[in-house]
């Protein structure tokens, strides 16, 4: 096919905007009106190699995420669950960050279309519904936890065997072998942030020995009067998930 088909193509299965600029030998530029969340368009190239014609993003898709996405936060959770499933639906290889599909029989309209929709839907990861970001908050620091913590010495959503068969107030996370325990809290909601200040006082009343330890997705958005009674029970709060503080804090309570 011609330079001039391949366009023709793409415009005939994508859009009449579509056009490609060549940028070297077997090699173009594919230029589409599809935006990313801050205004830059899709960065697509087509290229030629030994194995044949393949569409490229050339690592921009995963680069343009990590801006406002921990990178180690794609690779898990509900994040990497949507990215996952977007590469095996229009069957798009993950090369070291890359992102690859190669053109078969010469279809060049079809590819193109499947990888723009595969791009479009991968960039969807920064506009998941709140919902879904407060469950990848729980998972994220449920692995900062399982990184910092050994599982023998960890127990999530533990609550007292004695005094709390049924499990009303729940601890997301108790390390022991401690002389008290640390009691650890995720909090992503006004909600959560109820339950534990409620759990606490009755750990109180219990008289079970204990450390407290919250940890806010965004303490900013918690309401003030939800906040002041959680910091009169709680005895260590971080204001985000920060994994770098959070590990070190836990390690020196763990020696």
């Amino acid at each position: 096919m011609t330079p001039e088909t391949v366009e023709q193509t793409f415009r005939e299965k994508v859009g009449a905007a579509i056009r490609i600029a060549p940028e070297g030998q077997h090699r173009y530029r594919v230029f589409t009106p599809f935006l990313l969340d801050d205004g830059d368009h899709l960065s697509i190239v087509l290229r030629r190699s030994d194995s044949g014609w393949a569409l490229s993003d050339e690592g921009h898709t995963f680069m343009h995420l990590t801006y406002d996405i921990d990178e180690k936060d794609l690779n898990r959770g509900a994040r990497q669950k949507v990215i996952s499933n977007a590469l095996d639906f229009y069957a798009v290889q993950e090369r070291e960050g890359e992102l690859v599909l190669p053109v078969e029989d010469e279809d060049f309209g079809d590819a193109l279309y499947s990888f723009v929709q595969a791009l479009m839907r991968i960039t969807d990861v920064t506009y998941l519904t709140r919902e879904r970001v407060r469950s990848t908050f729980i998972e994220d620091f449920r692995a900062l936890i399982e990184a910092a913590v050994p599982e023998e010495r960890r127990a999530f959503d533990w609550s007292h065997p004695e005094y709390d068969a049924s499990g009303k107030y729940v601890v997301d996370c108790r390390v022991n072998n401690l002389i008290k325990p640390l009691f650890l809290f995720a909090l992503p909601t006004d909600d959560r942030v109820r339950d534990a200040t409620i759990a606490l006082h009755q750990f109180e009343k219990w008289n079970i020995p204990h450390f407290a330890l919250g940890v806010f997705e965004d303490q900013e958005t918690v309401n003030r009067k939800v906040l002041a009674r959680f910091s009169d029970v709680c005895d260590k709060q971080f204001a985000s998930l920060n994994r770098e503080r959070i590990s070190q804090y836990i390690q020196e309570w763990l020696l």
